[in-house]
């Protein structure tokens, strides 16, 4: 069913397409959203005698480099999931097993995606 595929491709074009201006946004706007970055990995925002504190990271260089490998996995999803959309377009009126194939880069896209938006502060949220 052509409806359905295209209806794929839009979604990952659409993903990826947040992916970018999230990856966008943060390097336009870095100090902001530094900012956010900073009081979730020092925690010090938390109430006190978090007995989570042990994890906190107070140091700046950390801080930079977290978010820095946060940006890199926002763009990096970004392209792959372009990569994705433009391949399964590609494939739009090929045999089923052939556009299956073609989806390789949705599920290596949506894993980083995953990675970046559901464990970068994994037990480290307010």
């Amino acid at each position: 069913m052509i409806e359905a595929r295209i209806a794929k491709i839009v979604m990952v074009g659409s993903l990826a397409l947040f992916a970018f201006v999230v990856t966008f946004d943060n390097l336009a706007d870095y100090d902001s959203n530094f900012e956010f970055v900073r009081h979730v990995l020092s925690m010090d925002t938390t109430f006190p005698g978090n007995a989570l504190l042990y994890r906190r990271l107070t140091s700046p260089v950390l801080w930079n480099s977290a978010y820095w490998l946060i940006i890199f996995g926002e763009g990096l999803t970004s392209l792959t999931l372009a990569a994705a959309a433009v391949v399964l377009m590609r494939e739009l009126r090929s045999d089923a097993a052939r556009f299956n194939r073609s989806k390789r880069f949705v599920f290596i896209g949506a894993t980083l995606g995953f990675l970046v938006w559901f464990f970068r502060f994994h037990g480290r949220r307010r």
